[in-house]
């Protein structure tokens, strides 16, 4: 087989072991809710699967709820839930009018009543009641995901601008309890980060919001500082939480993956988290130590990169990771790099993330493409468009950070 063929059995294998079916039904498996009203809210790209497992589950208990997920992310109707697709990674109308939905059903409830939240990455942008106009949150949202912030501190930052982030919405339930059930996408499963945590109280200070602002050099309005300024709910007592799912579920599938196919595999980190052009070298450097090998080798990185914007062009970190691989391993045989988005999307675009091997950099040049000046312009698309180096997914169900994967064929 190829190794485009191992590199696609790999990522499916992976990406179902993440589905979050089994994961939810069994942190629900055995909870007792009370006998009053049970009502499901869902939000993240996840929230479909999320939502229609704990129907399989709970079917005849729901009895009413609302899915607020990313476009094209539903998979038909589920039972006495509506189901609502919105904007990400920025907020859009349908962010803001899906939400006062939700607000809507957990109102008037009471303490016997409790609320199933169930909550997967992308829910900081689709799950949303700004504290300030969408202008100004649309265009502090372009800052951050431009200047190369890290996810914890982007959510950070939104927290404070949001009437339903940093845990206020579980004090909106009240005096209803609220079961939350969280896919973690992000390292070390931050329950206040996920989703900007709109059931688990804020970890972080008034001053490292400041601080975030600052590093950035971030332009805000004096309503923004404000918010910034104001210290965030420090406790609740309505919620209970179960994480479930991780990165982790990532990498073992695909580590079992490639010892199947007949390669060595080594788990080299699930906590990755640089800039994407410096992963794909540092797997390119990885495949040069290994060139004189003489057996099969699999190095497989789970975690989170980010970019930082320059150009104008078009990707995701996925894409912009991968094609940075592919000057370095292109004097190698039989060496590919690829990574990919749990999720089945990367950046603003439709695929999942990129493929290279060692034949890329030179089908690009025959096309007079550059891989300095693709990286340079951030349109890591188009040129691995070129190439057949796209891997696009659809929408996957689940949501649990990005694999990366090196592998070395013998």
């Amino acid at each position: 087989m190829s190794l485009r063929t191992d590199a696609q059995k790999i990522i499916d294998a992976a990406i179902t072991a993440a589905l979050p079916d089994t994961a939810v039904k069994k942190a629900l498996s055995g909870v007792d809710f009370p006998d009053g009203k049970l009502v499901l809210v869902a939000i993240g790209k996840a929230a479909w699967s999320m939502s229609r497992a704990a129907c399989d589950l709970l079917a005849d208990r729901i009895s009413d709820g609302v899915v607020i997920t990313k476009y094209d992310h539903a998979q038909g109707d589920l039972p006495n839930i509506r189901i609502f697709e919105a904007g990400h990674p920025i907020p859009d109308a349908n962010s803001f009018s899906a939400t006062e939905e939700a607000i809507k059903l957990v109102k008037g409830l009471t303490a016997e009543d409790t609320v199933l939240f169930l909550i997967s990455g992308g829910g900081s942008a689709l799950f949303e009641k700004p504290l300030v106009s969408e202008e100004v949150l649309k265009d502090l949202t372009e800052q951050l995901l431009a200047c190369g912030a890290n996810i914890t501190e982007i959510n950070t930052i939104r927290k404070r601008l949001s009437a339903v982030k940093g845990g206020k919405f579980a004090k909106l339930c009240e005096p209803a309890r609220v079961f939350s059930v969280v896919l973690s996408d992000i390292i070390g499963d931050p329950l206040d980060m996920i989703a900007s945590g709109p059931a688990y109280p804020d970890s972080s200070t008034s001053q490292e919001a400041l601080a975030i602002v600052q590093k950035y050099g971030l332009v805000i309005p004096e309503e923004v500082e404000k918010l910034l300024r104001i210290e965030p709910l420090a406790s609740l007592t309505n919620v209970t939480t179960k994480i479930t799912g991780s990165v982790s579920q990532l990498c073992v599938a695909a580590e079992k993956t490639c010892r199947e196919l007949g390669y060595k595999p080594t788990i080299l980190t699930a906590s990755l988290s640089c800039q994407a052009r410096e992963a794909g070298s540092f797997l390119a450097s990885i495949a040069q130590y290994h060139s004189d090998t003489d057996q099969s080798l699999a190095f497989i990185a789970g975690g989170e990169t980010v970019v930082h914007l320059k150009g104008k062009g078009k990707g995701g970190r996925n894409q912009e990771l991968a094609l940075a691989a592919a000057e370095g391993i292109s004097t190698l045989e039989q060496v590919a790099v690829f990574s990919v988005g749990s999720d089945g999307t990367d950046g603003p675009t439709d695929a999942a993330g990129g493929y290279v091997d060692n034949n890329t950099k030179q089908q690009l040049s025959e096309k007079g493409i550059s891989i300095f000046e693709v990286l340079e312009n951030n349109d890591a698309y188009h040129a691995l468009q070129a190439v057949d180096g796209l891997v696009i997914t659809g929408p996957t169900g689940t949501n649990v950070n990005d694999l990366s994967v090196l592998l070395i064929k013998r």
